[in-house]
């Protein structure tokens, strides 16, 4: 089932921003960006937009998604073999562990990491020393789907952004199956202006007040929207 996006509120995003992953942690925004040159990790502050925060990642990194590790978050970087451990309150780099694999989006459920890389295939990983676990074949009616992007396991699923479709998959992380799509063709219009890098991908949940929130790559919004 196919699910039209219903706009909560709308919160200014820095157009410059080209967004990889974002993150809601401990009542903060998270955000990473990508390219070479312009990659950075960053805290972001919602209702504004205001960058508080910012760690650039210089060349030759071309930064990817991030997500949380106890008190600690990982990000990714695209082909450069390593994924990066940011510790949160200062926004530091702790250091850097060898990822061989070419890497999208990242989660995780607390216990396990899941990573992305364009495919079909989500890949399960420790968190502690990032030894893979397991892997799994995304499927739509029997069918597999590619361009899994940006990642958020929201109770009990992993919603994915699929590159460069504005829509986001509803994955049953036990079987891999999609159980249903958030169509954000409205949100491209608004954002997009006919730029094919302008894709949506941002993802980020607030267990708390049960927030979601969606944006994309130079887009000037992020939303919070009606999780389905």
């Amino acid at each position: 089932m196919i699910e039209k996006v219903r706009v909560v509120r709308r919160f200014p995003h820095d157009p410059e921003a080209f967004t990889q992953g974002l993150l809601w942690h401990q009542g903060r925004l998270f955000e990473s960006t990508g390219l070479v040159g312009r990659s950075s990790v960053r805290e972001v502050q919602l209702e504004d937009g205001a960058v508080l925060r910012s760690y650039a990642l210089t060349a030759p990194i071309f930064g990817e998604g991030l997500a949380a590790v106890g008190d600690e978050i990982v990000s990714l970087t695209w082909w450069n073999g390593i994924a990066l451990r940011w510790d949160v309150e200062r926004l530091e780099l702790k250091g850097a562990f060898p990822n061989p694999r070419e890497a999208w989006g990242l989660t995780g459920d607390g216990t396990e990491l899941v990573m992305s890389d364009g495919t079909n295939v989500l890949r399960f990983f420790d968190p502690e020393g990032f030894q893979l676990l397991r892997e799994l074949e995304v499927h739509f009616d029997g069918r597999p789907v590619t361009g899994l992007n940006e990642l958020q396991w929201v109770e009990g699923e992993i919603l994915a952004n699929l590159w460069p479709e504005p829509l986001i998959a509803r994955i049953d992380p036990g079987s891999g199956a999609v159980t249903g799509w958030i169509d954000l063709t409205p949100l491209l219009k608004e954002c997009g202006s006919g730029d094919p890098e302008r894709v949506a991908n941002g993802i980020a949940w607030d267990p708390d007040a049960r927030r979601l929130f969606v944006t994309g790559k130079n887009w000037p919004w992020l939303y919070e929207i009606a999780f389905p």
